[in-house]
């Protein structure tokens, strides 16, 4: 009997025992996995319609860092594989246009469908327009491609029975390349209502998400319905899923209003299904960056960055004005009786639900509903008055190819379709889209469940395409020498909380600012750092939103002036040799930076932003290629990529 009592005793001091082993017990997630959720093959209407014709499996492949063959004949490579994809079809006509041209019989039947495959079957192909010899010959060639996309939208005579053969195969493609550990699939597609696109990403295994088939805007163009559709899958399978709104740059406003899609007031359960269904949103793409704007944000100096030009969207701040010009004489003339020019109308329409009242509150309503600086401080406004945010999100970035091709190098840009792909003429047409962006999320390992999860938190992040390691911590007593210690994340996590977090006032840090762990790492092939900048917004005691950027580390020997300023960091772009050097800048910042201004009873949200040293913009790379000596677009030469944090919030 005692020998059985002094066992037990042995064994209830050893579990109690604490092991000399500091790892043991650790939890948090240790490795960032970089992905892109946001890929089109040539199961899109507009991407096989514009030339594409790579596969699911060969999209996957390449992500993996297979050689693959373009559609345009050349062979590509992907610099470092991804760790995860998901492969984002259109759901509006998913499959049909392959299918067509197929001779699928039931398609074939009708007049629709034989008109179609007619056209696209006289349509150039892709390698021949890439390989033109004049820039004459390209265009006419391309338009013609681009002539095509309108089959994308066209009914045809499909059912359900179609459409679930069609997802099937999409579950199961990423099934196959779903390796744990190695490499993590999603099975997903795009949601396309006009102006609030969603990606839509399940986290479940295929006996899941067979259960379903793909929602479209042809069932309904309310993302609210989306929603209502995606709870109800949540409901009878157990089975995660999320929606993530992109491009809100392109939404006139839409993506981020103050009302609900057909302008009724904003409910507490709008918020609570919002925000339990979109966790996150796209904040760069190949479409354009939709971090800010300098007309919403005139103090930040790099806030005219990669603005998507595209007719009726919001551009570059020259743009932009002439778009404001336009639409004050489209109310103007409103006002007077005068009918309108339909071009100025289509510029100035106002998002659904915004007064009508001043000839210019429309288009910056639909300025500020557009971008994700200004979302986030209209959720602190709506939270003060019902006491929710529908804007409490995390932020990734993605591509938005069309073409199948999952890189985003400015070096390595095969284009936004694939009549984008390189060729001598591209750049003259297409140079405002973006060599733009991955997601990076802190997870637990490489697993479907593990980077799902660190989704729904929202311990994830955005880079314009440099694999930037960036950990960002909130906490109440986080001491400036941390700032360089190895353990840097096992401190952040055991006295605060991550990006994707909330900041909990207590007693005992009552009479605290917060203080902010921040370290970001370059990319290991590519440039330097610039410098870390904290981004603020808050609700003053008055309701009114505000702003404010600190510059928290940088490079050099450089000074923060009296307004906060700091000097540009300086460039090393060789324009005609189209490369750089990382002589200026630095390869890690660290800080441990105090909000001094922080006020206890005002409502706050924090994100953080790392600026790389400028380098070559991918026109700049086409230029020394094919000894281009104009680009008549005039885009930007040299750009600074950069990361963008998940935010982290505090409530009085």
């Amino acid at each position: 009997m005692k020998y059985y009592f002094l066992i037990l005793m042995m064994a209830m001091f050893g579990a109690a025992a604490k092991t000399y082993s500091p790892y043991v017990e650790r939890q948090y997630p240790e490795n960032v996995y970089w992905g892109d959720t946001h890929l089109h093959s040539f199961l899109s209407g507009d991407a096989y319609s514009m030339g594409n014709r790579i596969s699911p499996d060969e999209a996957y492949r390449f992500a993996k860092g297979e050689t693959i063959r373009a559609t345009g004949g050349d062979n590509v490579r992907i610099r470092k594989p991804l760790d995860f994809m998901m492969v984002a079809d259109h759901a509006e006509n998913l499959g049909v246009l392959p299918a067509l041209m197929a001779k699928n019989p039931k398609l074939m039947a009708t007049e629709q469908g034989r008109q179609s495959a007619s056209f696209l079957a006289q349509l150039p192909s892709t390698k021949s327009v890439l390989r033109s010899e004049s820039e004459q010959e390209y265009n006419v060639g391309a338009n013609k491609l681009l002539s095509a996309k309108s089959t994308h939208g066209k009914t045809y005579n499909i059912d359900e029975t179609f459409t679930r053969k069609v997802w099937e195969g999409v579950v199961n493609i990423a099934e196959r390349h779903n390796d744990p550990g190695k490499f993590t699939t999603f099975a997903g597609y795009e949601y396309s209502s006009s102006g609030l696109h969603r990606n839509v990403i399940y986290s479940g295994a295929p006996e899941d998400t067979l259960k379903t088939i793909p929602f479209s805007r042809f069932d309904s163009d309310n993302p609210e319905d989306l929603w209502n559709y995606l709870e109800k899958y949540r409901e009878q399978t157990g089975s995660g899923v999320m929606s993530i709104p992109h491009n809100s740059n392109l939404s006139r406003g839409n993506m981020f209003k103050t009302v609900t899609y057909e302008g009724k007031s904003i409910s507490l359960d709008y918020i609570q299904t919002r925000a339990s269904i979109e966790p996150l949103v796209e904040i760069t793409q190949i479409k354009g960056d939709s971090e800010t704007h300098p007309l919403i944000s005139p103090n930040d100096e790099f806030a005219d960055y990669e603005k998507h030009g595209a007719s009726g969207s919001q551009g570059s701040l020259s743009e932009t004005k002439r778009i404001i010009e336009y639409c004050e004489k489209y109310y103007a003339d409103l006002q007077q009786g005068v009918p309108s020019d339909t071009k100025i109308e289509a510029y100035c329409k106002r998002p659904r639900g915004s007064s009508s009242k001043g000839k210019n509150s429309g288009t910056q309503e639909m300025i500020k509903g557009s971008f994700v600086r200004s979302a986030l401080q209209r959720g602190l406004n709506i939270q003060a008055r019902i006491g929710a945010n529908p804007y409490k999100f995390g932020v990734i970035g993605a591509t938005d190819t069309h073409t199948g091709i999952a890189t985003v190098d400015e070096d390595n840009y095969w284009g936004k379709m694939a009549m984008n792909e390189p060729s001598p003429f591209r750049a003259n047409t297409q140079s405002h889209y973006s060599a733009q962006g991955y997601a990076a999320v802190w997870a637990v390992e490489n697993t479907r469940e593990a980077i799902f999860a660190a989704m729904q938190r929202r311990e994830v992040y955005a880079t314009t395409g440099p694999r930037i390691t960036l950990r960002v911590f909130g906490g109440w007593d986080y001491l400036s020498e941390e700032a360089d210690t190895p353990d840097l994340a096992q401190i952040g996590y055991s006295r605060g909380v991550p990006m994707g977090g909330d900041l909990i006032q207590s007693k005992e840090n009552k009479d605290k600012a917060p203080t902010f762990l921040i370290r970001a790492t370059k990319d290991p092939d590519g440039a330097n750092l610039d410098r870390v900048q904290v981004v603020k917004g808050w609700l003053d005691k008055n309701g009114s939103t505000k702003e404010k950027i600190y510059n928290v580390a940088w490079s050099g020997k450089r000074e923060i002036n009296k307004d906060g300023m700091l000097a540009a960091v300086g460039s090393t772009v060789n324009l005609q040799e189209a490369n750089y050097q990382n002589t200026i800048g630095s390869p890690e910042l660290s800080v441990a930076w105090r909000d001094e201004d922080f006020n206890h009873s005002e409502a706050a949200v924090y994100y953080v932003r790392v600026l790389q040293i400028p380098t070559p913009r991918w026109t700049t790379y086409d230029a020394k290629t094919y000894g281009l000596e104009d680009i008549q677009t005039n885009p930007p030469a040299v750009i600074q990529e950069r990361a963008y944090s998940s935010p982290i919030w505090y409530s009085p």
